[in-house]
């Protein structure tokens, strides 16, 4: 039997958050050591608050749920309300948590968790801005050869941004920290706007969901019946893609994406490009600008959509 990974799930639910949760739980590959909550989609308190209904929904209070950062490094904090609904997990039909989040701030979690086990024990999985993940990093630099991996969903190139034309919603609302995990040294892949609008929700896949008639599934459904109206409206898509479940996917089978290794760069100063994911996708490192361009991160472009979902699909009738 392959090795169980063992994963921290840095997050912000989040409907598509929450199905990568689900996805994780139902996956007995991966190892869940804790969610660490971040202000994104909703804030800090409505993030927390989701991670616990999730835990709840599916009788897994063992897993902590750790409240972190309430607003960006630098920039005020920009939400998603629009898309998410008031709550973050509007349609979701769960009632608020009885649990609480474990004592204690995420990042000082997550650099005692990693500090304490051996090197390359952790892989991190950001699913919403990186305050979280970055913070800890300049904290406690040390952790960062000890990360096996980072997964983080983010960022767009060929398919632009879906928060300004240029910026991805997690780069753009906190640019700095993702500079800093970019930076970082750590082996890192992203996974861009051009996967995760190619992962689309379809009717026949969510009335399978349906069909499954747990309260998981049932919950499932009324959560991507609310979400996918976003989508569809704004950009004119079929369905709702589902970003942040591709983290988890990506984890459990690489097979099903495609991608190669670029530089990225995070833009800082951009009057119009603010939190764009420049991806050196062609190779232009050293023809371009003055400093470092080797590649730092594998950038996924190409999905298996049908073997995606069926994924999602066998994870939730485990349930």
């Amino acid at each position: 039997m392959a090795e169980t990974r063992r994963i921290i799930i840095d997050t912000d639910p989040g409907q598509d958050d929450a199905i990568a949760i689900l996805l994780a739980m139902g996956s007995p590959e991966l190892e869940i050591a804790g969610l660490t909550t971040v202000a994104g989609n909703v804030p800090l308190a409505l993030t927390t608050a989701n991670a616990l209904k999730l835990c709840e929904l599916t009788g897994r209070t063992d897993i902590p749920v750790v409240q972190g950062s309430i607003r960006p490094l630098v920039r005020p904090l920009v939400t998603a309300e629009v898309v998410h609904g008031k709550t973050g997990m509007d349609g979701s039909g769960l009632p608020d948590p009885t649990t609480k989040p474990v004592p204690g701030h995420a990042v000082d979690w997550i650099i005692d968790t990693i500090m304490a086990a051996p090197e390359g024990t952790y892989t991190l999985c950001p699913l919403g801005p990186l305050t979280n993940i970055a913070s800890a990093l300049v904290r406690e630099p040390k952790i960062a050869p000890r990360i096996r991996e980072i997964v983080l969903m983010g960022g767009g190139f060929f398919e632009g941004g879906n928060t300004t034309p240029a910026a991805e919603f997690n780069i753009y609302v906190d640019p700095h920290a993702a500079h800093v995990v970019m930076t970082s040294g750590i082996k890192l892949t992203m996974v861009p706007l051009d996967v995760t609008h190619k992962a689309l929700t379809t009717k026949p896949w969510l009335d399978k969901v349906a069909a499954l008639g747990t309260p998981v599934a049932k919950s499932v459904h009324g959560m991507l019946g609310f979400y996918e109206r976003f989508d569809k409206d704004r950009y004119g898509l079929a369905g709702a893609p589902l970003h942040d479940p591709c983290v988890i996917a990506y984890l459990l089978k690489p097979e099903l994406f495609g991608g190669r290794d670029c530089h990225v760069a995070i833009e800082l100063a951009g009057e119009h490009t603010l939190g764009m994911t420049v991806v050196d996708w062609w190779g232009m490192a050293g023809k371009w600008g003055g400093t470092d361009r080797s590649k730092n991160c594998r950038v996924l472009r190409d999905i298996d959509a049908d073997g995606f979902f069926e994924l999602i699909y066998q994870a939730l009738q485990r349930l």
